[in-house]
Order: C-alpha cells, then structure tokens, then sequence
C-alpha cells in the first residue's frame, strides 16, 4: 500500500528519520512529505507515533487532470465500495489547480459527484455530505497532468494532540508539529532527556514543554486523541490498531523519568493556568516544573544543570510581540541564558530576520515554517561550541546588573543622574511624561521617554526608547549589544517591568528620520502599551508605545500646547495636520469658542476624538473633518469660514496615496501652505507653525510678498526636557500684513 505523510517544508528529512525510529518501513522523503511504502501497520504507527507530521493519506490513485471529465471518469473507476460504508458520510477537499481545473471547489464537486454516482449505482443510494466530521476524508491533489487522490486517515491534522485545554488561549498558540520540528531539529530525544535538561521561558500556552515532556516520557503524542479519520473507514484493521495502542500504553507507562526534566516558564497569570492545565491533561506533567517567575526559573536551573548532562534551551518569540518589544524580548532572554548557566543547544523560532545579530550567535541550521497563517523560521544554535557573549556588571541603583561591556557602566551612570533629576523636576511640574534621555552618549544612539499613568492607569509607568539609525560603518553585532546592555540597565534605573520597555528603530529616510514600522503587530492581542492613559497640564491623554510609528503626543509640543491653551478662550479654533488632536484638546480645555479638527486618516481622527471624549469636551462645539489637508485649504479659502487660531504642524515629508498623484516635502512647499493658511485667519487671526525637519529655514522674503508675516519663537517652546537639542523642532506665529 502507498501512503503520503504530510509536513511543512523544510522538515522532511527529519519526519523521515523519524518515522524509520517508529518503525515504519519503505520511507522516502519528498517535498512537503514523506512517501511510505508498506502495509496498514506502517500508516498506524505513523499516524500514532509521527510528532512532525500534518497528516498521513492513503493513496487509492492517480488519475487524469486534462479536463473535468477525465477527471470524473476516472475518480468513477475507483472501487469506492471498498472504502465508504452504506450510510457513512463523505467530504472532499481539493488542493492546487491547472489550465484545466482553476477551481478548487469546482474540482471537489466533480469528484464527490463521482463517487456519489457510482456508489448510487452500485446500491441505489448517495453518501451524505458532511464537511465537519465526515466519516471518510477525500483528499484531492491536483497537478498539472494528473492529480493524487487519497483518504484521509487523520480526520483533523496530527496536531490537534487532544491535550489543549478548553477555552481560548492567550494569544496565537504554537502548532504542536512545530514545536516536535523544533525539538527535533535541536536534538532532544527521548533517549537524550534521561539525563538532561531542557528549559522553555515565554512559554506561552505551554506547547514547547508539553511536548518535550512527552519526548521524555516516550508517551506517543496521537494516544489521546479520540477520533481518527480510519474511525469508520472500510478498510480499518482494528486488531493491528489495538495492539499498537497497548505498546503504546507500555511505553508511556514504562518510560515516565523518575525526576523533572523540562522547565517551563510564563509570567501571564492567564496564560500559566491554562498551559497547567493543558500539561496535565497531556499526562506528561509528572516531568515538567512550571514556573511564573523567571528569576524563580533561573534558579532552579541552575540547581539541575549540576547534574545535567546536556542542557537546552528552547523558545518561540510570540506572534503578539510587536517590534517595539523585541529588543526586551531579547534582553530578557539573553540575561535569562545568562543567569541559567551554560546550555548546549538553543533551538529559537522567531519570524525576526535580524534574530542573529540580536542573539549574539550565528545559527547552525534554519528551517522556514508557518505557524497557522503566520511566518516564521526556527533556528538552532550551537551554544556550546559558540563563543560566548564577554559579561560585565555594572552598579545601578545599588544593584548589580549583568551586561556585555563594562563601558556600560558609563551610560547607566548618566541614565540614573539624569533620571533622579527629571523626575524631581517633573513631580514639581505636575507632568507625567517626559524626555530623560537623547543620545547624550554617542555609542548609546537613543532617546528615551518616561511615561507615567493616569486615570485606569494611574501608578504605572512605562518606558520608550527610540534607537536612532546607527552609521553603515558600525558593526551591527555592536549596535545590538549595546542595545542589549541599555536594555537590562533601563529597567532597573525606572524600576519598572521589561515588559514595559518599549522599543523603536529609527530608519534614515527622505526627508529626515522616521520609525521603523512594526514587525509584526497584532491588532488582536494583548500588549500593556497599546492603550495607555497620560496626563499633561490636567487633560488625559490616550497613548500608544506598542506598536505605533509615534505614541500619539508629541513631548517636544508640550509649551506650544500649553501656549494655544492659554490663548484660546472665546477664539475659534483650527488644527491642521491634527493627528491625535491634542492641541485641539488644550483649545477646547482653554475655552475655544469652537474647534475644527482636520487629518487625513480615520485613525488619528478617531484617536481625536478619544481623546476630547477622556477630558469630557464632546459636544457641538467640536468639529472633526476627514481630508487631505491641502485640499481641505483649497477648497474652504473659497468659503466664509474663518479661524481665530490655527495650528498647523504638518509632516516633514509625505507621499500617501491619499494624496493623489502630489507629494508633500515642507522645504519645497511650506510657502503654499502658509499662504493658504493664512487666508483662513480672521483679521488680527495668529497661526501657529511647527516644522520638525531639523535644518528647515522659512522662505521670509516670498512669505512677505505674500502678506504673511512669520516670526521664530522656537526658543520659548522648548521644553527643559528637550533642551539638549534646540532643534527638536521649529515654531512661528504667521500673522498676514494689514491691509
């Protein structure tokens, strides 16, 4: 008989090597599988002991693709009698296309058609359909002159173990092959696991260590399932199925290590209940420690590795992780291989293709994969025979913190000084967030931002960093480590949780800098920065740390809000380029007559809104227009409407799509606007003009032939915070030249 185990690219070889350990005879790995050649026993044993595989098929044929009706002639030919029983219930899945058959379904219909038919005439009655749990699975693969056709003898994919506890997750679980891909690709066996040590931080919903815990107690990983797709097949052999089974439960009972063997750890008090309870319904929680406390994890590792033989380390970076966190990501688990001792393997599926450089080591195999809908590559490192990361300590706050070059110590140095004083100065203040630090040192190119909760919020603190772009020149290994040794400093100098250190790249880009965009965001999952409350002069703000290209309140405009707040009572008032809206929130706050707040994106203007509705300033008075802003001048020059006060803070540079076929640069185009701005003041109106491109210099001369007078108080609005840099940004008032 012929059968198709089926797998993710990539893995192959290894399904192959392990379905020859299981036993099964006549093995050949293909692309995207393994081919097996042998009898019923071998399709059982790798369907009850294959860790890696997706599914094994029986192939009953291969048949004709040219047309639809070659096709159906042939599925017709199949002696489906021999296969689905009197009143069983069918369903056929139908995978890749031709010139010929260029629809999935269509081909599905025309094959159930042909099984219905000929079983029809064969005894006068039709297989009901039922897609979700028929009692016999066609598989239908289409190539480009012939196509497969096969049963399905899983039913669900062999990763659907059986052990997953009920109820939803805390965010995207890994698939169980391909954790045992990962596993396998490490070398952990279960032959290995009696005398080793396999620890799994960020364990998520606990699918790494459940399934090393299997591998250590033998337990073969299709026994708990309850339903196979051979369940009501004709062909099923339940005498050979049953003694498998019986070894099965030999082994499992015979194989269980005497001590604990895999480690686990996950602070998510959600996530840590239900991967508990999925490990003991896996049956292999005997072997497993689990822990909520890395620290805690760390300790009892090193205990073990004493006596360990061989010692890995094994993790996924979740899908939930946005690119603001994986610089902590990273900082958290090399500090954790750090304080574990040493560990011989380090198998690590992560989608990050810069996981190298920010691990500190070369990768001694890499297999692409997807976990569900999502990327990703798993890698293995050769710890042992790598050379080590150097490892220094620094004092920070009176505490020894571990890091990779004592030239550290520097910057903890003038991180803590600075820190102690801008939070006395902000307490003084009254402000929440604020600047504490920005590439005061050259190999430390950062800046990084104290964010204090108010409102549900109030009593946390969380922590941004922005990591410039680094010199081509500058070895990218160094930059990480640097970055690494920033991050284990940080969150001991503002006492706060890694997990609250957010971090962002800054990219070079036309125009001046902006921030790398998110590796990869969820919308769906749950991260601590993606909404958080802030306060600043009394009004509530909503910010964003996570994953947004900036965190919704620009510090650097925090004297220029205030200015518009103090000058706004009984004025209209007009925001363009609002963004999130603050200086429409510190309009209506001072006592705008009305405010009128224009962007061109739903979400920043949404955000606006949020924002008036925090402080209660929702009602009539408030206006929120959808448009590309120089359009919006344009066409309302045209009109009567006219503003007291009008703020004007447009990018530095802009190509969106939402603008057409124009482009935005604020050194070419500046003169356009504020002319136009000008237009929509009242007479003895003031505009307000903020510039972020740092080498911007206002065309005076063509300004004033126009009738607009300009005049630079960019002094008076930088904040204490920013002093450091006078050209964080540009301001002037526009008045237009009476007539």
């Amino acid at each position: 008989m012929e059968f198709f185990a089926t797998c993710g690219r990539g893995v192959e070889k290894l399904l192959g090597e392990e379905l020859h350990v299981a036993g099964v005879h006549g093995v050949r790995p293909l692309t995207a599988g393994v081919a097996i050649s042998g009898d019923m026993e071998d399709a059982y044993r790798a369907l009850l002991w294959s860790r890696i595989a997706s599914r094994v098929l029986l192939t009953l044929g291969r048949v004709r693709s040219s047309d639809a009706d070659a096709l159906y002639e042939d599925v017709y030919d199949i002696p489906w009698e021999d296969h689905i029983g009197l009143h069983a219930t069918i369903a056929v899945s139908a995978y890749g296309t031709n010139d010929a058959l260029r629809n999935s379904h269509f081909t599905a219909l025309r094959v159930k058609d042909a099984i219905c038919d000929r079983l029809m005439s064969l005894r006068g009655a039709r297989p009901s359909v039922e897609t979700a749990k028929p009692d016999v699975r066609i598989n239908v693969q289409v190539g480009s002159k012939r196509a497969t056709v096969s049963i399905d003898l899983s039913g669900t994919p062999l990763d659907h173990r059986g052990y997953r506890a009920e109820g939803k997750p805390v965010g995207t679980p890994l698939r169980e092959n391909l954790a045992a891909a990962l596993l396998a690709m490490a070398g952990w066996t279960h032959e290995k696991a009696k005398d080793s040590l396999l620890v799994n931080p960020f364990a998520g919903a606990g699918t790494i260590a459940i399934e090393a815990a299997l591998i250590a107690s033998d337990a073969a990983p299709g026994i708990l399932r309850p339903h196979w797709g051979f369940d009501r097949w004709l062909g099923h052999d339940p005498e050979v199925w049953d003694k498998l089974l019986d070894d099965a439960d030999d082994r499992a009972q015979s194989g269980t290590p005497e001590d604990v063997h895999v480690l686990a750890c996950e602070t998510d008090p959600v996530a840590v209940r239900y991967a508990e309870m999925s490990a003991k319904r896996s049956g292999a929680g005997a072997c497993m420690g689990f822990f909520s406390d890395q620290q805690i994890l760390a300790r009892v590792a090193r205990e073990k590795l004493v006596n360990a033989g061989d010692a890995f380390l094994a993790c996924h970076c979740p899908a939930s992780t946005s690119f603001s966190q994986l610089p902590t990501f990273y900082a958290s688990l090399t500090s954790l291989m750090r304080d574990c001792g040493a560990f011989s393997k380090l198998a690590f599926l992560s989608a990050d293709p810069n996981a190298d450089v920010s691990l500190g080591y070369t990768a001694a195999t890499t297999v692409g994969a997807r976990n569900g809908t999502e990327d990703t590559c798993a890698r293995i490192y050769d710890v042992a025979n790598a050379k080590p990361r150097p490892q220094a300590k620094v004092k920070v706050r009176d505490k020894q913190v571990l890091v990779g070059d004592e030239r550290a110590q520097q910057f903890a140095s003038r991180l803590n000084k600075v820190a102690r004083e801008r939070r006395k100065w902000a307490k003084q203040k009254g402000i929440y967030a604020y600047r504490v630090y920005d590439a005061d040192l050259n190999d430390y190119n950062m800046a990084i931002d104290v964010y204090n909760g108010a409102g549900p919020d109030a009593g946390r603190t969380l922590i941004h960093v922005a990591e410039y772009a680094a010199p081509k020149e500058i070895d990218p290994a160094k930059t990480a480590q640097r970055m690494a040794d920033a991050l284990a400093i940080i969150p001991v100098v503002f006492e706060v949780d890694p997990a609250d250190v957010f971090v962002k790249r800054r990219l070079r880009a036309r125009g001046g800098e902006q921030y790398a965009l998110p590796m990869n965001p969820s919308s769906d999952a749950e991260v601590p920065g993606r909404s958080f409350i802030t306060c600043e002069n009394g009004l509530l703000f909503e910010v964003n740390l996570a994953d947004r290209l900036d965190t919704g309140i620009f510090l650097d405009h925090r004297l220029t809000r205030d200015l518009i707040g103090r000058v706004a009572r009984d004025k209209s008032f007009l925001n363009l380029f609002a963004y999130t809206g603050t200086a429409s929130v510190y309009a209506a706050a001072g006592g705008a007559r009305y405010t009128t707040t224009v962007d061109m994106s739903n979400t920043y203007l949404d955000w606006a809104w949020h924002n008036m509705e925090l402080n209660g300033l929702i009602d009539s008075r408030q206006e929120f227009e959808r448009a590309d802003v120089l359009g919006w001048i344009d066409d309302v020059r045209h009109s009567r409407d006219r503003w007291d006060l009008i703020f004007v803070d447009p990018p530095t540079f802009s190509n969106s799509s939402k603008m057409g076929s124009r482009s935005w640069d604020v050194k070419r185009d500046h003169v356009e606007l504020l002319i136009g701005v000008s237009r929509l003041l009242t007479p003895g109106g003031t505009a307000i003009f903020s510039c972020n491109e740092r080498s911007f210099k206002p065309d005076v001369a063509k300004l004033r032939k126009a009738g607009v007078l300009i005049s630079d108080i960019t002094a008076k609005t930088i904040p204490h915070d920013f002093e450091r840099n006078q050209r964080v940004h540009h301001c002037y008032l526009l008045r237009r030249e009476s007539l």
